[in-house]
């Protein structure tokens, strides 16, 4: 096995030493005895502006909507009360103070944090979506004011009705069957996750804001809730331009941040779950995304604030509304690039995300097509892409097979024409021709090592935010999105990676650096990849297996050539 070669794996380590110091952190575990529950910050308001006196000013124009006081209070005779509304996938809770969601639990996935019950994203005393209304000079705080419920209300939903400040307004959730549907294990479905909420108040000016607080946060149901916590975040769409993000810890306290409209949807999300709203067909965007920063909770920042402002028409606004897991295929079903509200590849996103695009097709097809578990899935998947790129290795090892002939004369010549570079040059290209080469023949050697990179890149981010994974149990391995307890797999996959290289300098000429590298890169690889996710490592030592036929096959290739001294084919 040549330079070449080793080069490529080389750079192939690169990536994976690169890829975690640049886009991510080691997953940490609380110590012993730690306390990770998250204290409630106090009121759920956004730190704000004073109100604006009744009559003082004109509607507000973008950046400048006013906020409200942190008054969470109500008047002793004021009720408030829960509703629950129940749906194939979800148990959703409403409060009649504002008609805010303030629950949402779901059935088909279960807390990993050492409980058995399902995963609940609301932390205590928290609404995840709450209402105001913005009315030029004055505030008209529904999350404030307790509403009736209505009897009539939709079907499968809630609604409420009330009086804020002499202005009549209702608030209406409905989560009839929706329209989207999604294939989901070879069966088609509906999304499920999705409602329509409409807030409505009548006799409002032109120019009037409905205000929509996204969730402060999360509680957390993973088995590793620090990691868990550093992927809290707010996401957009603007309508003309790709996602972004703007993570809880980005800002400092106090730091405001404003995106500028039309958006067409915006989210909090958590590492796995996420409540967003979305414009429907029939409005222009939402006006803007303000952001404001809050206080660390040690090192962390477990706590953000931020609300979309969304244009009134005839006094009323209607948004769709996710509140779930981040799905991938439920994800893209919702159109809009709502998928992106997961993005991979930090500020690489827009390389690594059409590749963790493909390579989740591919591994979604897969398993409802084979009906086999994710591990088996991924163990297939590797040994997929070694038979996809075995002609191009084909053609690269034999290439590197007619670099290894042409090396003595290409040594004599550099010798004889040392002192004469124009001749020496010349010359040279006459032995590539002859052997029906190119000085670019080398670098064919090392394009098959490195098509595999992108693939590579997109499964880390795949394994670190990909929910599909989560919780998902392979033989031994309890969960393949977490290290491997007992680290079979960073072992074997170092082990096949040395068996990969120890195959390939077989019969080959000696070099002394190939010889180290022979040991130095499978050492090096298991000390990147030994915390890594199990799923990870199970595909890459499934591609390094799935690699040594081939890679035994060119070596005795090389043997019968260098025996019969004769050039090939």
């Amino acid at each position: 096995m040549d330079r070449r070669f080793f080069t490529a794996l080389m750079l192939t380590g690169a990536v994976v030493l690169l890829t975690p110091l640049f886009f991510s952190t080691a997953p940490v575990t609380p110590p012993p005895g730690a306390d990770t529950a998250v204290v409630s910050p106090g009121p759920s308001s956004p730190a704000s502006t004073p109100m604006p006196a009744a009559g003082a000013a004109t509607a507000p124009t973008q950046g400048e909507v006013a906020t409200l006081r942190a008054d969470t209070s109500f008047a002793p005779e004021m009720v408030v009360t829960e509703d629950t509304i129940t749906t194939p996938t979800s148990v959703l809770r409403f409060s009649n103070a504002g008609g805010a969601l303030v629950g949402a639990s779901f059935r088909g996935y279960r807390s990993l944090d050492d409980s058995t019950s399902s995963v609940e994203l609301a932390r205590s005393g928290e609404a995840l979506l709450r209402f105001r209304i913005q009315a030029g000079g004055d505030a008209l705080a529904i999350d404030n004011t307790v509403l009736e419920r209505v009897a009539d209300g939709p079907p499968n939903g809630v609604a409420y009705r009330g009086v804020v400040r002499g202005v009549p307004v209702s608030v209406r959730w409905s989560f009839a069957p929706d329209s989207y549907t999604v294939k989901i294990g070879g069966e088609r479905q509906s999304i499920g996750y999705v409602g329509t909420v409409t807030v409505s108040a009548e006799g409002l000016a032109p120019g009037s804001f409905l205000l929509v607080d996204l969730p402060r946060g999360f509680q957390t149901s993973e088995s590793d809730s620090l990691t868990d916590y550093q992927h809290l975040a707010y996401a957009y769409k603007p309508v003309a331009a790709g996602a972004d993000l703007i993570r809880f810890g980005s800002l400092d306290p106090g730091e405001r941040e404003v995106v500028r409209g039309p958006l067409t949807w915006a989210v909090a999300k958590s590492k796995y779950f996420l409540v967003g709203v979305l414009s429907t067909g029939t409005s222009d965007g939402f006006a803007e995304l303000q952001a404001t920063g809050q206080p660390k909770n040690g090192k962390l920042t477990t706590n953000g604030a931020a609300t979309v402002v969304v244009p009134l028409v005839n006094g009323s606004a209607t948004l769709e509304t996710y509140v779930g897991p981040q799905e991938w295929r439920r994800l893209v079903a919702m159109g809009r690039e709502f998928e992106s509200a997961n993005p991979y590849g930090g500020f690489m996103q827009g390389v690594i995300q059409p590749f963790a695009t493909i390579v989740m097709r591919i591994l979604l097809w897969m398993k409802d097509t084979l009906e086999l578990p994710y591990g088996w899935t991924l163990i297939a998947f590797g040994f997929l892409i070694r038979i996809v790129l075995w002609p191009l290795n084909q053609t690269a090892m034999r290439s590197s097979l007619k670099m290894q002939m042409v090396q003595p004369e290409m040594a004599a010549v550099q010798k004889k024409y040392k002192n004469d570079p124009k001749k020496l040059q010349t010359e040279m290209m006459k032995v590539y021709q002859e052997h029906g080469m190119s000085p670019f023949s080398a670098l064919s050697g090392c394009l098959p090592m490195l098509i595999p990179m992108p693939v590579l890149f997109a499964l880390f981010f795949v394994f670190q935010n990909t929910i599909e994974f989560r919780g998902v149990e392979f033989l031994w391995l309890a969960d393949i999105s977490q290290k491997d307890p007992l680290y079979i797999l960073p072992v074997l996959m170092a082990v096949s990676m040395y068996l990969l290289s120890w195959i390939g300098m077989r019969n080959a000429p000696p070099n002394p650096q190939a010889k180290i590298m022979l040991y130095v890169l499978p050492l090096m690889m298991l000390f990147f990849l030994f915390n890594f996710a199990a799923g990870l490592n199970l595909y890459y030592a499934a591609q390094n297996i799935a690699a040594l036929p081939q890679q035994w096959l060119i070596a005795n290739e090389r043997a019968k050539l260098a025996k019969a001294k004769v050039k090939p084919a």
